[in-house]
């Protein structure tokens, strides 16, 4: 057996599988941004893994020695995967971010390249099994395209607006009413949002924006600049298939140039499925260990 796992800002996804990869049990729970906060990422991936062996019948007290690969939201970064391994009980463990295992999942394990675009947004390209990432750097300093990143410039736009610095249109005022015309209000609720919590009001700016609101017009277009810009990038490094995924994508991708969509193919599978395949592939090397 198996295991695979994908966490991310909005929700940690695992599967345990056959050593074929052939998935018998699955389960969904709460974030698992390592960056965010690592103790809460370690719990909620011990509560889908033990959720995904109830799933499946397997008994959970041999979570130690199944091989795992975790795909996760932060582990690009910092010391994080290593402070992550001394808080799961598994034996034999890969962690990588999830854009790998997202990139698995759409191409296989030969050439290709991907952009996720959920409540971050990341790039990554594999060429002669040399892998290159561009973004994936998180939301303060990235995430350009993503669904936080939608959600907080509405925010900073309607206080642009408030303060009569830009023109105010229906799509600040709706967001202002929303914290009842109060910019105070709207400026507490940033103080302990989450990159998810800005990322839930995306689809108003895309819905403001098929409406012609130029505010939501502005953001949208920021954002699918910043998405083409990274695919562009993508193009020098990867000649391979080209996939574009993640909640946001759907909604992204009939924005961009009609060029651009046509170089766009569709995945085999999601991320999830990726992480078993990698699994799979970490149960075949047994001289492996936390690696």
């Amino acid at each position: 057996m198996v295991l695979g796992i994908d966490g991310g800002g909005t929700s940690c996804r695992a599967a345990i599988a056959s050593a074929g990869g052939v998935i018998v049990g699955r389960a969904k729970v709460g974030p698992a941004n390592i960056r965010t906060d690592l103790n809460a990422a370690a719990d909620n991936i011990m509560a889908a893994v033990n959720a995904a062996f109830a799933d499946a019948g397997e008994d959970v007290d041999r979570v130690p020695e199944i091989p795992a690969v975790l795909g996760l939201a932060g582990a690009n970064v910092g010391t994080y995967s290593s402070r992550l391994k001394a808080l799961l009980p598994f034996r034999r463990l890969s962690i990588v971010s999830d854009a790998v295992i997202a990139l698995e999942g759409a191409v296989g394990a030969g050439d290709g390249a991907i952009g996720i675009l959920g409540t971050g947004s990341a790039y990554l390209a594999r060429r002669a099994d040399e892998i290159r990432e561009i973004g994936g750097w998180g939301f303060l300093v990235g995430d350009q395209g993503s669904g936080s990143r939608l959600g907080r410039d509405l925010f900073e736009e309607t206080l642009l607006a408030y303060d009569e610095v830009t023109p105010r249109t229906q799509l600040t005022e709706a967001l202002l009413a929303s914290f009842h015309g109060d910019p105070r209000e709207l400026v507490e609720f940033t103080k302990g949002a989450a990159p998810s919590d800005f990322g839930r009001y995306a689809p108003l700016v895309l819905d403001y924006e098929a409406r012609g609101d130029a505010t939501g017009l502005r953001i949208v277009r920021r954002a699918v600049e910043a998405v083409e810009a990274s695919l562009c990038a993508l193009e020098a490094i990867n000649d391979g298939p080209c996939c574009l995924l993640g909640g946001v994508a759907a909604l992204i991708e009939p924005r961009l140039a009609a060029e651009r969509r046509t170089k766009l193919s569709r995945a085999r599978q999601d991320a999830l499925g990726g992480a078993v395949a990698m699994a799979a592939r970490l149960l075949g090397d047994r001289g492996s260990a936390n690696v």
